[in-house]
């Protein structure tokens, strides 16, 4: 299946005292590149996150983000009833936050608007993210881990699917693109026997008033060597082959974004010798529309993976 290299897929799993978040997003690259922002409880898991990243993916540029977040004491309870039954008297004394950390914040928030009296105080939401203001200790860091890895796994399936459906367009958008150049070549492989045979009457008739008469062995031959180098029927051959690889490459799974980036090169060249070998208005036109058709096919090619 034709795959594209843009797609964003997040996944949230909700844990006892906190939330991991995670986003996968990825754009055109050469090749694979990864980034990764993770809070400082799963920075050990890079490894082992770049590992699960490649195994799935070709190409693309693509980011790798995963937060914890401290669930206040009211998403615990809706979260999980029989939980929150359990704990609701901690709960009740100290909002499940931790007074230290608080206190700490607090005299350094207090610091620094003094000395910078225009600085932003902090958030609620800051401080419910502030490492350790919800203590997250009956969250070992095995359970952690766990938790990233699986949803991670799930995050992939997900960024997989969209870089897909993504690719099936873009697919069908160069389909539609060959099928327009492969009209262009078509109407204009039964004008080639006209096209040549007044061409060589055209330099004929030159060559007989620059020649006259006595030229006529040396006429013969620039007639026959100027129709060689305007015959054009090996590059309308050798465009549709390149179609015909093409067609087929679009219908092969995993990377081909490359093998197609390649075949659009040679379409181009073989369009761009079209065109300096036309000796009539109608190849120079066909030579036109083929250079465009296949810069927008180009276009999309380069977002495939």
């Amino acid at each position: 299946m034709t795959t594209s290299m843009t797609g964003f897929a997040a996944h949230s799993l909700n844990l006892n005292h906190a939330s991991v978040n995670i986003d996968l997003r990825s754009v055109n690259q050469r090749y694979l590149e990864l980034h990764f922002r993770l809070a400082d409880e799963f920075r050990a898991l890079e490894p082992q996150l770049r590992e699960l990243i490649q195994q799935r993916l070709a190409r693309g540029k693509v980011e790798c983000r995963i937060n914890l977040i401290a669930l206040p004491a009211a998403s615990l309870k809706d979260s999980d009833p029989l939980w929150a039954e359990a704990h609701v008297e901690s709960y009740a004394q100290d909002n499940g936050l931790n007074p230290v950390i608080l206190e700490q914040l607090a005299h350094w928030q207090a610091d620094v608007m003094q000395r910078v009296p225009n600085s932003t105080p902090l958030s609620v939401n800051e401080i419910l993210r502030w490492p350790g203001a919800v203590p997250t200790a009956t969250l070992t860091q095995d359970a952690l881990n766990q938790a990233a890895l699986d949803g991670v796994r799930a995050t992939l399936d997900e960024l997989v699917a969209s870089r897909q459906r993504e690719g099936a367009k873009l697919k069908q958008h160069i389909l539609d693109r060959l099928g327009a150049a492969e009209t262009q070549v078509a109407g204009l492989q039964p004008l080639l026997p006209a096209l040549v045979a007044a061409q060589r009457e055209k330099l004929a008739e030159r060559l007989r008033d620059a020649l006259g008469e006595a030229g006529h062995e040396r006429l013969a031959q620039e007639v026959a060597l100027a129709a060689q180098k305007a015959d054009i029927d090996e590059e309308l051959s050798r465009l549709a082959a390149h179609f015909s690889e093409v067609r087929r490459v679009l219908d092969q799974s995993g990377a081909v974004g490359k093998r197609l980036d390649f075949l659009m090169q040679e379409l181009h060249r073989e369009a761009n010798t079209l065109g300096a070998k036309s000796v009539a208005v109608e190849t120079s036109r066909v030579s036109l529309e083929l250079k465009v058709l296949i810069e927008q096919m180009r276009e999309q090619v380069q977002n495939l993976e």
